[in-house]
């Protein structure tokens, strides 16, 4: 979950409230980081804030995806690397994408998604805000003039992509207008992939580090379990939202320093 338009609108609030990193050295004074390995449960940060409402009581802001999964549990924990800058392509695989078949993993005819394949692992974020936000592009959208502190909540998924018609459908739980009680959501949020692992943490994205904390909060709710998802489905999804995401965002490494982790309660 990358932050820079967020994050810039929120700067000269948070001046004078968030100390500077440490160069080189481990953060201080900053709230619980993401993304984290969900089967730890133990953290030593200090600072703790409120959780946030579910879903259904919050405004759906923002999808994207990264490539590969930014957190870590045992089903996703295969650690891929890269020697890009931006970060695209570190993180961890699905187990579940070792034995994919050639039928899976056969290219599809059409692919609106860039950089992305049969056999990739992606992590999805649905962000919500408490703001009366509208979905839209990046997480500026996930406030609004006259509320620039939202409470952040992330509900995240991790699938690995495959060529079947068979595998779930993407739109299936992608915003496409839907509201309730006047409150922006998608169609749904993914089920049948455990229970979400529900912890306090920060946005994420390749920006940041153990060195480099995030300031924003965050309410995390990370499902254990990958799931198959076709990427026919997702080809059409980047064709055309209102997100107007077409290509995964990187990484954030994984942030395994207690002192920036929050216990899991």
């Amino acid at each position: 979950m990358s932050d820079h338009s967020l994050l810039s609108r929120c700067t000269l609030g948070l001046a004078l409230l968030v100390p500077f990193a440490v160069a080189a050295e481990v953060c201080t004074g900053f709230g619980p980081q993401s993304p984290r390995d969900i089967a730890v449960t133990t953290g030593e940060n200090p600072l703790i804030f409120g959780a946030a409402p579910a879903p259904a009581e919050m405004h759906l802001c923002n999808i994207h995806l990264h490539e590969n999964a930014e957190h870590r549990a045992p089903e996703y924990a295969i650690l891929k690397t890269t020697s890009r800058d931006d970060g695209v392509g570190a993180g961890y695989q699905c187990e579940m994408a070792t034995t994919l078949t050639k039928a899976e993993l056969k290219a599809p005819k059409v692919n609106h998604c860039t950089d992305l394949q049969p056999g990739d692992t992606v992590e999805v974020h649905w962000v919500f805000s408490s703001c009366p936000a509208t979905p839209g592009k990046g997480l500026g959208s996930c406030l609004t003039e006259n509320c620039v502190n939202p409470t952040l909540r992330v509900e995240a998924q991790v699938y690995t992509l495959v060529n079947d018609p068979n595998a779930l459908d993407f739109m299936e739980v992608a915003y496409q207008g839907h509201a309730v009680n006047g409150k922006p959501q998608p169609k749904a949020l993914p089920v049948g992939t455990g229970a979400p692992v529900q912890y306090l943490g920060s946005t994420t994205g390749p920006s940041y580090d153990e060195a480099t904390c995030s300031p924003l909060q965050v309410h995390w709710s990370v499902r254990p379990q990958c799931a198959k998802l076709d990427i026919n489905s997702l080809s059409a999804w980047c064709k055309d939202n209102v997100f107007e995401e077409k290509a995964p965002h990187g990484v954030r490494e994984l942030v395994t320093d207690a002192s920036l982790l929050s216990e899991m309660r």
